[in-house]
């Protein structure tokens, strides 16, 4: 498990090829054993196989060619609905459709979908995370007939690879772990820790492909920029509450 932690690697190209059997259910019971609140699991995991189901998803997926390569698709909700339901059968009243909860209920999925993943590389499979789960939220919960209380979060496709990318840089530990309490970054500092990373010759080709002089302009001007951030961010918020969350 540690090699392959260490040489985790993003496949977006996939063989026309499906799990061996048992695999899918390895991966989906490894998910099942994550850390979560209260022992409670506060999250679902929608499979999808079938051609014509993904296919909906690739279109909402700003139809990247893994989400149809891929044999698997799977998205991670955060869930009140099911332990909600459960309550009120016992006769508890539950009071989950709050922010806490949803923030809970995502942390619950997105420990759930790490679980997978690692369960997938370790048996010789590919994987990606989509990001545009979120940005596309309200047509995935329509697709996959999401009830109130149920939101996506995250999405991994799975499959056996058909490209072998070179590992993805990270920045040095000193960059993200703090010990006793959080050291903040002067200019210098934080420019020191990015050094190593703007200079690959990968990145500095990735500005230059975006027309861009420093590779952190790439981040804020072409892949995130203020009024994508903005847009996605009210159109999710409006999606959390329109599923029921954020009531109380």
């Amino acid at each position: 498990m540690i090699n392959s932690i260490q040489n985790h690697r993003s496949i977006r190209q996939y063989q026309n090829k499906k799990l061996e059997n048992g695999i899918l259910e390895q991966i989906l019971l490894a998910a099942t054993k994550a850390s979560n609140t209260g022992n409670m699991q506060i999250y679902s995991i929608i499979v999808t196989q079938d051609t014509e189901k993904k296919q909906k998803l690739w279109e909402n997926h700003f139809k990247q060619d893994m989400v149809n390569q891929a044999p698997v698709v799977l998205t991670f909700c955060a869930d009140i609905n099911r332990f909600s339901k459960w309550c009120k059968a016992s006769g508890a009243e539950p009071a989950y459709d709050n922010f806490l909860w949803f923030y809970n209920a995502t942390i619950d999925a997105v420990l759930a979908s790490q679980n997978a993943a690692l369960e997938a590389e370790e048996n010789g499979l590919g994987i990606c995370y989509l990001g545009t789960t979120t940005y596309m939220a309200d047509k995935i919960i329509d697709i996959l007939e999401l009830p109130n209380g149920v939101i996506p979060v995250t999405s991994i496709v799975i499959g056996y690879p058909a490209e072998k990318p070179e590992l993805t840089d990270r920045l040095p530990l000193e960059a993200v772990v703090h010990y006793e309490k959080y050291q903040d970054y002067e200019e210098d500092s934080v420019k020191e820790l990015y050094e190593v990373k703007e200079n690959l010759e990968s990145m500095k080709q990735f500005a230059k492909e975006n027309g861009k002089e420093k590779l952190a302009q790439v981040f804020t001007d072409v892949r995130y920029k203020k009024d994508d951030n903005r847009f996605f961010s009210t159109k999710f918020l409006d999606i959390v509450k329109k599923q029921g969350f954020f009531n109380h």
